[in-house]
C-alpha cells in the first residue's frame, strides 16, 4: 500500500464517518481509529455542592415577598477532630515498601510497638538497593499507612508515632 492509497483511504473513512477501520494485505496491516468529534461532557466541579431548600409544603407559611434564606450551621458540617500530635515518618525515596527483612520474617515493627531512635522501621527498595528506614524519635507506633510490597513515593507517609 503506497502513500496515495493510504491518503485516499483516510479521506474515504472521514467522508463516510467511519470510527474504526482495519485492513490486512499480506504482511501490511493498517488500523485507523478516529477520535469522537463530540467533546467529552464536563464533570461538575466537586468543590461545589447543592443545598436544597425545605420542601414547598413545609415552606407554605412563608410569604412570597420574603426570599428564602438557606444557612449551613457549623453543627451541620462535621469537622474532624484533630488527632493527638503524632510524629509522621515519611519516605525519603521512591521505591517499594517492605515491612520485614525477608519474605516470611516477622515485620520490623507493628502497631503498638515501642520504638527507639535509630531502630529500623522498614526497608524501601530502590533500584535493587535495600534502604533501611530508621526511626528518628523515640515513642510508640500508632499507625502504619502502607502495605507490604506497595510502591511508595518520595515524602509519602509511612508510619505515625506517638512520641515519648
Amino acid at each position: 500500500m503506497n502513500q496515495k492509497e493510504l491518503k485516499e483511504l483516510i479521506e474515504f473513512i472521514i467522508e463516510k464517518g467511519i470510527a474504526e477501520f482495519e485492513l490486512e494485505r499480506g504482511d501490511v496491516k493498517v488500523k485507523i481509529k478516529r477520535a469522537s468529534e463530540a467533546p467529552p461532557s464536563a464533570l461538575p466541579d466537586s468543590r461545589y455542592f447543592a443545598v436544597h431548600p425545605a420542601p414547598v409544603a413545609a415552606a407554605a407559611h412563608i410569604p412570597a415577598s420574603v426570599p428564602a434564606k438557606v444557612e449551613i450551621s457549623a453543627a451541620a458540617v462535621p469537622v474532624p477532630e484533630p488527632e493527638e500530635d503524632l510524629h509522621i515518618v515519611r519516605s525519603p525515596i521512591v521505591g517499594t515498601f517492605y515491612e520485614a527483612p525477608s519474605p516470611g520474617a516477622p515485620p520490623f515493627v507493628k502497631v503498638g510497638d515501642p520504638v527507639e531512635i535509630g531502630q529500623v522501621l522498614c526497608i524501601v527498595e530502590a533500584m535493587k538497593l535495600m534502604n533501611e528506614i530508621e526511626c528518628d524519635v523515640a515513642g510508640e507506633v500508632v499507625k502504619k499507612f502502607v502495605a507490604n510490597g506497595q510502591p511508595i513515593e518520595y515524602g509519602q507517609e509511612l508510619f505515625a508515632l506517638r512520641t515519648k
